[in-house]
Formats: structure tokens, sequence, C-alpha cells
């Protein structure tokens, strides 16, 4: 699935089964929870803290794509085109970056 299609995928998903998308405000605080939830798996099950009994069977797959979900239905309130996004903000760090991470010691 292309971002395009996950855009228009959600949209439909939105519109016919969620009814309506919550306005920009809600969505961007639910976004915040949703990283908040993947930041929480990461710091227990990758980090120093301990994992908690309860949180072993989180599923990280699935906290990002709640992370995802709720980034593109902000795309697509606000216009903005992931897919094209992506290939322009990829584009720009191709060429602010393209010595800076090689001359970088600390990647080594």
């Amino acid at each position: 699935m292309t971002l395009t299609q996950a855009q228009q995928t959600i949209d439909q998903w939105i519109n016919s089964t969620g009814v309506r998308y919550f306005n920009e405000l809600t969505n961007t605080a639910v976004l915040m929870e949703e990283v908040g939830e993947v930041a929480r798996i990461m710091a227990r099950r990758y980090g120093e803290q301990s994992e908690k009994e309860s949180d072993k069977n989180a599923d990280l797959g699935d906290e990002m794509a709640d992370v995802l979900f709720v980034l593109i239905c902000l795309a697509n309130q606000t216009g903005v085109d992931l897919e094209q996004a992506l290939v322009k903000n990829l584009e720009k760090k191709t060429i602010r970056d393209s010595e800076r991470h090689k001359n970088n010691a600390k990647l080594r």
C-alpha cells in the first residue's frame, strides 16, 4: 500500500465507520497519546526501564500503526499529500546531509 492509497483508505474508513474526523486539535492530542504508547514500549523493552508484566504483551507494531493512522488523519484534514511530502523531505535531507553523517565520528 502506498502512502497515497493509505490516505484514501483511511479517508474512506473515517467517513463510513468512523462517522467523521475528530477536529485537528483533538487528533493532535490523540497523536501525542499514541506516540507516548510507543515511547512506553521502547523505554521498557529496549531502554533501561523494567517492563511491567502488563506491558510484556504490548504489540509495538500495532502501536506504531496507531501513530501512522492518526498522522494520516491529520494529513487528510490539512491537505497534506504525505507521499509527495516524504519525497520532498528525503530530497532535502539528501542535499543537507550528503557529507554530514559520513563525517560524523560518532557514527563509526
